[in-house]
């Protein structure tokens, strides 16, 4: 077997174009590790935060890199290798993981061919759907379950001195901003599966996938400001997040929730504590024990991987030009030969 692999390396910080697709050492499994045959890689925002450098945040939080750097965290794939020590996998199982997140986001080295996963972090694919959708599913799947119906982890959180906490969800009015990207159609999904009334706020040319994934509510955001269409909600969930999530809170209830997925920047909380709402964020981790959970709902339709667009590995700069479009319906997945 050869020692080495094709995979997107970077050996500096930069725009798509810094992605190289070349040769690279072939990854071995370690203790506790299984080695993935990759057949498919989904992207994710971390990615493009990581290959400028993580810009948007402050210097102090940037982590220290060494090139050459592999991006990427979500796979599907087939067991190659496992450790002497791993029991739960063989040669030959279908799996899908979010690898190694956040880890110390320097890369989890899923834009290869083969990569080394820990067995903790991995679970069997959904066997009703391919590959390019199980690859899909994990980090944009795992940060809605964890935001709204469990945590999965006891790490601290350093954007807030208290652990995040879901909400009750049946019976309850749920608005998802931003619910038709990667981690906004799932929360749509999570929320209509948990009993919960769901307005879902979008372009307009995304109303039709949203009804299809059961929203009670659409609202065109180009032609509507949600901020100023509703009111007495029980929990809003903001996908674009930021300064800009302030605005949500008048839409809220006393006593409901804001749930920022990108919390960096929010500078309501001082409104918020005066209108009795609480405002939480996680960062979402690898499981391999949720995927497991969530696989019979992938399996089974209940959660559906919508699909945006796909790509080569070859081709990942072009992918992440995609990304750097916005307005992305679902997620964007590379393939591998």
């Amino acid at each position: 077997m050869s020692d080495t692999m094709k995979a997107i390396r970077q050996h500096a910080f930069g725009g798509p174009d810094v992605l190289v697709y070349e040769e690279a050492p072939k990854p071995r499994p370690k203790h506790g590790e299984v080695l993935v045959r990759v057949h498919a890689i989904g992207i994710n925002p971390p990615d493009w935060y990581l290959r400028d450098g993580y810009s948007a945040l402050p210097p102090e939080w940037r982590p220290q890199v060494s090139f050459p750097l592999i991006l990427g965290t979500d796979i599907s794939g087939v067991v190659e290798a496992v450790a002497d020590d791993v029991e739960r996998f063989r040669v030959g199982d279908e799996v899908y993981s979010m690898v190694g997140f956040p880890g110390d986001l320097t890369g989890s080295k899923a834009y290869a061919e083969y990569v080394s996963v820990p067995a903790s972090e991995l679970a069997l694919k959904p066997a009703g759907i391919d590959h390019d959708h199980a690859a899909g599913a994990p980090m944009s799947l795992l940060t809605a379950w964890q935001f709204l119906v469990e945590l999965g982890h006891d790490e601290p959180n350093p954007l807030q001195p208290d652990r995040h906490r879901p909400v009750p969800l049946e019976g309850r009015t749920v608005l998802v901003n931003g619910a038709a990207g990667g981690v906004g159609h799932f929360a749509v999904q999570v929320a209509k599966s948990k009993g919960a009334r769901v307005i879902a706020v979008a372009s307009g040319k995304h109303e039709a996938l949203l009804r299809d994934l059961g929203v009670d509510e659409f609202i065109d955001y180009t032609k509507h400001a949600p901020e100023e269409t509703v009111r007495d909600l029980d929990l809003v969930v903001d996908n674009v997040g930021g300064a800009a999530a302030a605005r949500f809170l008048r839409t809220l209830k006393r006593g409901g929730a804001l749930f920022p997925i990108y919390p960096l920047g929010f500078a309501g909380a001082e409104e918020a504590a005066s209108r009795g709402v609480a405002v939480s964020a996680t960062q979402v981790r690898s499981s391999g024990a949720q995927l497991l959970e969530l696989a019979p709902l992938l399996n089974d339709g209940t959660l559906r991987v919508v699909i945006d667009s796909t790509y080569p590995l070859a081709d990942a700069s072009k992918a992440h030009a995609r990304a750097g479009q916005g307005h992305i319906q679902g997620k964007i997945v590379l393939t591998v030969a």
